[in-house]
Formats: C-alpha cells, sequence, structure tokens
C-alpha cells in the first residue's frame, strides 16, 4: 500500500515549489525596472491569491484525483482539452526546473567559486541526476525531505528581510522609475517577472491522489503555503532593494549573499549563499516530484502513453522521472552560457507565459463547472475565478507576440502523441462497444 502524504508535506511543497529561485534571484531582475516594481509585486500577490482560490475550489470539487489542472479541464472542456493542458503542463514543469538549477548553480559558485562555463554544466547536471535519483525512492521519502529543505530555506527569508528593514536605505529606492516607463508598462512588466516566484500555487493539487483526505488537507495547504509566500516576498523584495543600490544589484547573480554582507559583514554571506543553494534544491525537488506526479497521473487517466504510468518498487513513477532527467539534461546542454542571469530571464519568461495559459483555462474550466453544474454557494468562487482569468489576460496581453507564439509551440508540441493516444481511445471504445 502506497504511504500518505501528510498535510505538513503538502504546505511543504506549495512553499518549496514556489520559494526559491524566485525569491533568491528576482531581486536582480526586479531591479532591472527599479523600485516601481514592488508593486508589480503586490499586483502579482493578489493575481496568486485568486489563483490559489481557483485551485483550492476545484481541488474540492473535484477531490478523488491527484494529477494536477488536467483533471478539472476535462470535467469542463473535455478529453482532447484535458491531454493538452497535462502535456504543455508537464512541460512547462520540468523546463521551469531547468531555472531552478541554474540559480542553485549561481549561488554555489559564490560559495566555491566555479571559473567556467563547462564547470557550471557539469555542477548543473550532478544537482539534477541527485534530485532525481532521490525522488526514485518514493513520493514518501520525497515528501519527508521537502520538510526539511522547506524549514531551512526559511531562515535567511525571515533573518535577512527583518536584518534589512532595520538596515534601509531610502537612497536605494529612488529613482522608482528609472528607466522612466509608463506606470502601467512598469507594473505590468514587474508582474511578469514577479509572478514566476508563485508558480507553484496548483502544485498541491498534483499530489490529490497520494494526500491524506484531500478535499480538505488540499485546500488548506494551498491558501496557507501560498498566503506565507506573498508575505516572505514582500518583505525581502523591499529589504533587498533598500540595501543593495540598483546598479548592482541588476547585475549581480547572488543578491541575498551581498545584502547579508553588507547588513552583517563578512563572513555571513557564505552562510546566506549555502542556505540559498539548499532552498534551491528544495524547489527543485518539489518539481521533480510534481512533474513525475503529472506524467503518472496523466498516463493512469489514459491522456498519456502507458509507459509513463510504469513504477519501482518504492512506488516512483521511475519511467516519467528518467525520461524527464534525460531531456533536462539535454535542455541544460542548450542553454549553456557564462551569464547565469541571462539564462535565468530567458528561461523564466517562457515559463511564466506557459503557466498562465494553464492557469487562464483553470479559471476557466472552475467557471464552465459552476454554471454548467449549478454548484450552490459557490457566487464568490465565480467572482474569484473571473478576476483570476481576467489577471492572466492581463499579464499576457502585454508580452510580446514572440513569446506568445513560442509558448504555442509547447501546447502543439504535443499533437503527435495526442494523435496517437487517440487511436488507442477509439480502439478502446470500440472494444467496449463490441463486449455490450
Amino acid at each position: 500500500m502506497t504511504k500518505k502524504l501528510s498535510f505538513p508535506s503538502i504546505v511543504s511543497l506549495v512553499i518549496g515549489s514556489q520559494i526559491g529561485s524566485g525569491v533568491f534571484l528576482l531581486p536582480s531582475s526586479l531591479a532591472t525596472v527599479g523600485p516601481i516594481s514592488l508593486f508589480g509585486c503586490f499586483f502579482s500577490g493578489l493575481g496568486a491569491i485568486f489563483l490559489a482560490l481557483v485551485f483550492a475550489k476545484l481541488s474540492m470539487t473535484v477531490s478523488n484525483k491527484g494529477g494536477g489542472p488536467h483533471i478539472y479541464v476535462e470535467r469542463a472542456f473535455g478529453r482532447k482539452a484535458a491531454f493538452f493542458t497535462a502535456w504543455t503542463y508537464w512541460l512547462v514543469s520540468w523546463i521551469s526546473s531547468l531555472a531552478v538549477i541554474i540559480a542553485a548553480v549561481g549561488y554555489l559558485s559564490s560559495l566555491i567559486n566555479i571559473p567556467s562555463s563547462l564547470l557550471l554544466l557539469g555542477a548543473e547536471l550532478i544537482i539534477i541526476i541527485a534530485v532525481t535519483m532521490l525522488n526514485m525512492k518514493g513520493i514518501t521519502a520525497a515528501g519527508k525531505f521537502e520538510i526539511m529543505l522547506t524549514g531551512i530555506k526559511c531562515l535567511p527569508l525571515i533573518i535577512v528581510p527583518v536584518a534589512g528593514l532595520i538596515a534601509l536605505n531610502f537612497e536605494n529606492l529612488t529613482p522608482l522609475n528609472p528607466n522612466n516607463l509608463s506606470i502601467f508598462s512598469a507594473l505590468n512588466k514587474a508582474s511578469l517577472m514577479t509572478f514566476w516566484g508563485f508558480i507553484g500555487i496548483e502544485m498541491a493539487t498534483t499530489t490529490a491522489g497520494v494526500a491524506e483526505n484531500p478535499s480538505k488537507t488540499i485546500p488548506k495547504a494551498i491558501l496557507l503555503g501560498t498566503s506565507f509566500v506573498i508575505l516572505v516576498y514582500l518583505l525581502s523584495s523591499v529589504a533587498i532593494m533598500g540595501v543593495i543600490p540598483q546598479s548592482i544589484l541588476e547585475k549581480t547573480n547572488a543578491p541575498y549573499a551581498i545584502a547579508t554582507q553588507i547588513i552583517f559583514g563578512q563572513g555571513w554571506d557564505f552562510i546566506i549563499a549555502a542556505l540559498a543553494f539548499v532552498a534551491c534544491i528544495g524547489t527543485l525537488n518539489a518539481w521533480v516530484l510534481t512533474s513525475g506526479q503529472i506524467a503518472f497521473e496523466a498516463s493512469k487517466d489514459g491522456l498519456f502513453p502507458p509507459i509513463f504510468s510504469k513504477t519501482n518498487k518504492y512506488g516512483a513513477p521511475s519511467v516519467s522521472l528518467v525520461i524527464t532527467l534525460i531531456i533536462s539534461m539535454f535542455l541544460l546542454v542548450l542553454t549553456l552560457t557564462p551569464n547565469i542571469l541571462e539564462q535565468m530571464n530567458m528561461i523564466i519568461d517562457l515559463s511564466v507565459m506557459t503557466f498562465l495559459l494553464v492557469y487562464l483555462i483553470s479559471a476557466a474550466a472552475l467557471i464552465k463547472i459552476i454554471v454548467k453544474e449549478k454548484l450552490k454557494k459557490s457566487r464568490i468562487y465565480l467572482a474569484i475565478s473571473i478576476a483570476g482569468g481576467l489577471f492572466c489576460v492581463w499579464v499576457l496581453a502585454f508580452d510580446s507576440l514572440f513569446h506568445l507564439l513560442f509558448c504555442s509551440l509547447f501546447v502543439v508540441s504535443g499533437t503527435p502523441v495526442y494523435l496517437l493516444q487517440q487511436k488507442r481511445w477509439s480502439a478502446t471504445q470500440k472494444e467496449i462497444l463490441e463486449k455490450m
């Protein structure tokens, strides 16, 4: 019998999936927009709360299955839409994990000074292999590991922001809008950057099939975890931007380490960099666990080929994890560049846009389920799902057409697999009719 994930493990997954590369490298990206980006952080947090509530309601409505957003999309829009949602979500989940690996190596490099791009790549490959091997030990082992890492990562996220607020230099928060962007453009650009830090609000829903009492634990875990992340992001963003001058912040790969050095002096930055590295490993573990569960559950539902549902003696989706590992290693080689921040921003932009497409169809799914099934006492959730959908549209509408077209490739790349699975569905349906 497969062991179940406890409530603390699920909360840790929600927090761990969001807090990692986002909080530890995002201040450097936001510095390119200026302190006005802090207001974008607020809007992103508000959008994250709306979307967290959307997934909480979806989880309560369809609580007996795991696998992620495709479960809800299938109920609302049918099997075809469910396949492409699952495919896109699976694809972007492990693509996003590349940014987390890169962030982890960025902090590791600040600890041991990795001198060349080739050695950086070697470190990235070792990390992804090690975390994948951990997840091969099963979901319970990965969940316990996540609780430990979440506890460790919270230390710098509490200590540094509080100390930073005390040592705040308001001169570092000026000029508010150094690029002279329109307020609307600046907020939109900052919201897109900041929302990377909230990616993962839906992660608990992917574990519904292996969670204890999912109809109660998952909504609570999503809301508790997301609320904590919003508080941490607002405090840390203000503190880091207020301590490090903009000209330095926008060029560094380790903003927390530099902030600690400014606040506490030499030596402490080494400790914070080590903790930041551990935090990124925690986020990576959460995403590897999730990507494996997505493909596993989609295969059990008949959406993905049967090979993805194969498990090892620990009950881990071993084939799914190995496939993800191989593709991730290949993509890490393709994204090789000496500029870690450039690597991060390239992956983050595409990942956020693609995740927003998944979140948008999930919000639309809740709207249709509420209206079509005439769910009682759901008017507030209808308004929330509309607000969450509008937030997604607002962010998507102001990004470049090139990015949108590129993200659409993630979706349509699943067409060959869909056609293959469609033949299987037709054959299965024919067998059922023949037996009747």
